[in-house]
């Protein structure tokens, strides 16, 4: 082999095991901590049943975008009132589906106002978690 073919495999060689070595840092880090919150999630079953909705609202990363008090952020919009606007099952469905209740005036706004930010759908997460936030939104 000539000296630049050595030089090019001495480098290959080091960007696929800072590659791996990265791969493996995010991983543990994803598994150390839940953004947003000090609550622990029991990561063997997956349960939330202990947490109340404002932690929940923590553990999903929703004060991201809405701020731990709210208030909104630049990112999203405020979440206050809203029993004015949603009944439980009705915010359950859009925290489910925000898709699908684009079309309203109320979100073509907000869309104007957030251009750049989608709020995501939680149809994986389960139904009684986004109960208890329902429940903890609406009590503000």
């Amino acid at each position: 082999m000539t000296k630049p073919q050595i030089w090019v495999a001495i480098f290959l060689l080091l960007f696929i095991v800072l590659f791996i070595l990265g791969r493996i840092t995010k991983e543990e880090e994803v598994l150390k901590k839940i953004p947003n919150t000090d609550v622990p999630v029991d990561s063997e079953q997956g349960s939330t049943d202990y947490l109340s909705g404002e932690e929940l609202f923590g553990v999903f990363e929703c004060v991201g975008c809405h701020g731990t008090d709210l208030k909104g952020t630049a990112k999203g919009p405020a979440l206050s009132n809203l029993a004015q606007f949603w009944s439980k099952q009705k915010l359950i469905s859009y925290l489910r589906n925000p898709d699908s209740f684009m079309g309203s005036e109320r979100f073509k706004k907000y869309r104007e106002k957030y251009p750049a930010q989608i709020m995501p759908g939680f149809d994986n997460k389960d139904v009684k978690d986004l109960g208890k936030i329902a429940d903890y939104l609406l009590g503000k």
